[in-house]
C-alpha cells in the first residue's frame, strides 16, 4: 500500500473515530436542550400536565405533596377518550397506589396542545388566586412547556418539575425507537413553538 493511501486510510479512520466520539456529545447536547428541569418551590398547588400514559408525572406530583412542597395537585386531562378524561384515569391510577384521593383535583378539558392547556391552566389558577405553582411534566417536555406558560406573561411564578420518562433520557434517547420518536416529535413541536404555530 502506498504512503498516500495509508495517510488517506488513517485520515478516514481518524474522522470516523472523531465522529463517533463527538456524535454522542452532539446527540446528548440536543437531548439536553429539551430539558429545563427546575427544583420545586413551596406553592399552593402543583399542576400535572396531560400527555403521560405511564403515571410518571402524577407520581412525581404525589411526591411533591408527600414532601410538603404543595398541599394539592391539579390534574390536567383532555378527553373524553373512550368516554373518559385523562385526568380521571390518572387520579384513579394514583389512588390505587395508596395516595389519598383528596390530594388530587381533576381539570377535564378539550385542549389539543400545550399552549391551549397553558391558557386553560393559567385561567384556572387566576380564578383560584394562585401566584406560585409547580408544573409537573416529563423531562423532555419541560423546556417547551416553560416557553408556553411563561410566554403568557401571567404574573404567576412557575417552576417546571421534571418527571422521568420511560423512553427518553437526554444522554441515551437514540438507543430505542420510542426514544428517537420522542426526541424528534418534541423537537418538531419546540421549533413550531418558536415560530408561534
Amino acid at each position: 500500500m502506498s504512503r498516500t493511501r495509508r495517510i488517506a486510510l488513517a485520515a478516514i479512520l481518524a474522522l470516523l473515530l472523531v465522529s463517533v466520539i463527538l456524535g454522542k456529545f452532539w446527540l446528548t447536547l440536543l437531548g439536553s436542550a429539551l430539558v429545563q428541569a427546575e427544583p420545586p418551590i413551596h406553592a399552593p398547588v402543583a399542576i400535572v400536565l396531560a400527555g403521560d400514559y405511564t403515571g410518571n408525572r402524577i407520581r412525581r406530583a404525589a411526591d411533591l405533596v408527600r414532601q410538603g412542597f404543595v398541599p394539592q395537585v391539579l390534574v390536567s386531562g383532555p378527553g373524553p377518550q373512550y368516554g373518559e378524561y385523562e385526568c380521571d384515569m390518572a387520579i384513579r391510577y394514583i389512588t390505587r397506589l395508596g395516595y389519598p384521593r383528596a390530594w388530587f383535583v381533576p381539570l377535564p378539558h378539550h385542549a389539543t396542545s400545550t399552549m391551549e392547556e397553558a391558557r386553560l391552566v393559567v385561567g384556572r389558577l387566576r380564578q383560584l388566586g394562585v401566584t406560585r405553582a409547580d408544573i409537573v411534566t416529563s423531562d423532555y417536555h419541560t423546556h417547551r412547556s416553560a416557553l408556553d406558560f411563561r410566554g403568557l406573561h401571567s404574573g404567576i411564578d412557575f417552576r417546571f418539575v421534571a418527571a422521568p420518562d420511560d423512553n427518553f433520557t437526554p444522554d441515551g434517547w437514540w438507543h430505542s425507537r420510542e426514544g428517537r420518536k420522542t426526541f424528534l416529535l418534541e423537537w418538531m413541536k419546540t421549533v413550531a413553538t418558536w415560530f408561534g404555530v
